[in-house]
């Protein structure tokens, strides 16, 4: 690592840090003063715990992700030198690949469980912009396609940190709209507020992570309308920061452990998210039991009607 240099690259995102906890603390503070619930002391605790403990795992993997993208830098014939216009082509990349990324996240519960920390939160401020989950890192794999385009690693690098930075100012209900041309083009905070809502109508809607474009071109974007509620649609109640990390993780495991099949396990991992696999089977066998027993009971054998033989008296016939 040395030998590029990778120990000097700049962590931007550590650099502005202390600028957005100061963000922070001005919206914070706005909220207040006009008498607004925007934060929650406990939620803005558990946040910022997420989000310190994320830097330390990110530090820890620093040599393994630049590891990964000199390994594919080297693995490549071509190369792409650090230029401007490298710069400008890695981050359309790179933003187009998050977009895809942010979409399966949304789409299979597997990637879900390393993604809904971000979205287990009730409120809407700069602060959930640190709500990353702490297994969100394993989706450095959607990012290899990149990596090897050959692109220089530092300006992978860079590229990425932007990216990641740029989602803090989005997370605010503070800006409204902008100007048309930005709203048609960049995610702003009135999009991310859609994809933030846990109302029916809004749910998988804008995945972009920079350019809303690809919502656009892919069929995924929803204007903003009426204000959303944010959050999930089973909404969690803790605020103990491991629970937020790992209750969805948990919840998969106790499904796998009832899973009949490979065929049902599958389903639990890669289905969509509220699918609820388990929960169905087990009404599906119940409501065939019941099917079952109901068609048992009336093709039972009743008892024999008695038949009145023409040439028998009837009982009911007053005798002469």
């Amino acid at each position: 690592m040395e030998d590029i240099g990778a120990d000097k690259w700049p962590n931007i995102i550590l650099w502005a840090a202390p600028i957005m906890f100061l963000l922070v603390f001005i919206e914070w503070g706005i909220s207040l003063y006009q008498k607004k619930d925007t934060y929650d002391k406990r939620d803005f605790l558990a946040a910022a715990t997420i989000g310190f403990v994320n830097v330390g795992i990110s530090a820890l993997l620093k040599v393994f992700v630049f590891g990964v993208a000199l390994f594919c830098w080297n693995l490549v014939p071509w190369k792409i030198p650090a230029s401007a216009w490298s710069f400008v082509a890695c981050f359309f990349a790179i933003d187009f690949v998050r977009y895809w990324a942010h979409r399966v996240a949304h789409e299979q519960r597997f990637w879900w469980a390393t993604h809904i920390t971000h979205h287990n939160s009730s409120k809407y401020n700069f602060s959930v912009s640190f709500r990353l989950g702490w297994t969100q890192h394993i989706k450095i794999i959607f990012f290899v396609p990149v990596m090897l385009m050959g692109f220089d690693p530092f300006v992978f690098f860079i590229c990425h940190q932007i990216a990641v930075l740029y989602q803090f100012w989005i997370h605010t209900e503070y800006i409204k709209k902008l100007p048309r041309p930005i709203e048609f083009f960049f995610t702003t905070p009135s999009h991310h507020r859609v994809h933030h809502a846990s109302d029916a109508h809004y749910l998988d809607k804008n995945y972009g992570s920079t350019f809303i474009i690809w919502d656009r071109i892919f069929g995924t974007f929803m204007p903003e309308a009426e204000r959303p509620t944010y959050g999930i649609t089973k909404p969690v109640t803790s605020y103990n920061p491991i629970y937020l990390n790992f209750h969805e993780w948990s919840d998969i495991v106790s499904d796998l452990r009832k899973a009949k099949n490979r065929k049902e396990a599958f389903q639990i991992l890669f289905g969509k998210p509220g699918d609820e696999v388990i929960k169905n089977r087990e009404l599906r066998e119940k409501a065939e039991k019941e099917a079952t027993e109901t068609k048992a009971v009336t093709s039972s054998p009743s008892a024999p009607t008695p038949v009145l033989v023409s040439n028998e008296n009837s009982l009911l016939k007053k005798e002469d």
